[in-house]
């Protein structure tokens, strides 16, 4: 038997199941950032990055109709929430390799407002982070539950500057861990270096070097190759670098990293790996950092 609406019942299968995410190796297509506008109040800049590292496929686009979805249709979808069918015309394609066509369809999972109302969706603007649908070119499955955002200027423009990022070719890798700390004492009384070694994903060089002179703040900075520059210092928040430290790093040395320290070399490399930490803030990210559901879900790259 046929859906009550225009998509078959085999296809909202494929939209419900939550598969791993495979990110294109292709070069993504990736549009220019408007104007910023005021700051943002929503997601923060972790969350946006989580986001967008999941999200092959990234659309602004306007809700054109929603369609409850009940019965067996509805199976899986979370105590308190509403699954609905929804059609929306793409304004902007922010992110995609091969681009998408001009009406799309999704599921939606979607919690009633603060008086127990189901939102008015038609007509709303929104920036989806979804991946394609295997074999059906017009529909999308969310990376998560929460992968549909109200769209604002300031929001926007982040995506879209993370998405540009993500793709150029000096992006920085993702961490797994911290491998190896080195710390040298200077010819002074104060005057130190150390160097601590991160493991990536791809296998490529990053490091972080910390820098002690007497009478002088310390002074630290991120190498990402084989060749330390103490000129380049820090990254800036919010930007993909900070990020892939600040969302990754632990907040303490592990104990494997300074199995080949003295006990002297030990205590400081710890406490300028402290140093880095608070250097760097908080995250910020509020999400859970894995997501399930009708919507699917991906862990961050």
């Amino acid at each position: 038997m046929m859906s009550r609406f225009r998509t078959p019942v085999p296809l909202l299968a494929a939209l419900c199941v939550a598969v791993p995410l495979p990110l294109s190796a292709a070069p993504q297509s990736v549009a220019a950032a408007p104007d910023a506008g005021p700051p943002q109040s929503g997601p923060g800049y972790a969350d946006l990055a989580d986001l967008v590292l999941a999200a092959p496929v990234i659309v602004d686009a306007t809700i054109r109709s929603t369609t409850r979805i009940k019965g067996a249709e509805s199976a899986g979808v979370a105590s308190g929430l509403t699954r609905y069918y929804v059609e929306a015309d793409v304004g902007a394609l922010v992110r995609g390799a091969a681009g998408v066509p001009a009406r799309i369809g999704y599921l939606l999972d979607v919690a009633p407002d603060a008086r127990g109302r189901q939102p008015r969706l038609k007509k709303a603007r929104v920036l989806l982070f979804a991946r394609p649908v295997a074999a059906a070119g017009d529909q999308l499955q969310l990376v998560a539950p929460d992968a549909q955002l109200a769209w604002t200027p300031a929001m926007d423009a982040t995506v879209r500057t993370v998405a540009k990022a993500v793709v150029a070719a000096d992006a920085p890798p993702s961490i797994t861990s911290v491998g190896n700390a080195f710390h040298v004492p200077g010819a002074l009384p104060g005057e130190s270096e150390t160097q601590v070694f991160l493991k990536t994903a791809d296998a490529r060089p990053v490091s972080l070097s910390i820098l002690r002179r007497p009478g002088e703040q310390p002074r630290w900075s991120v190498a990402l190759g084989e060749i330390v520059d103490d000129a380049a210092g820090p990254p800036a928040r919010d930007t993909l670098l900070w990020y892939r430290l600040a969302c990754a790093l632990p907040p303490t040395l592990p104990d494997t990293s300074v199995g080949e320290l003295d006990q002297a070399g030990a205590v400081a490399a710890r406490e300028d790996y402290a140093f880095v930490i608070a250097a760097l803030g908080p995250c910020g990210r509020t999400r859970g950092e894995a997501s399930g559901g009708a919507s699917g879900g991906a862990a961050p790259a």
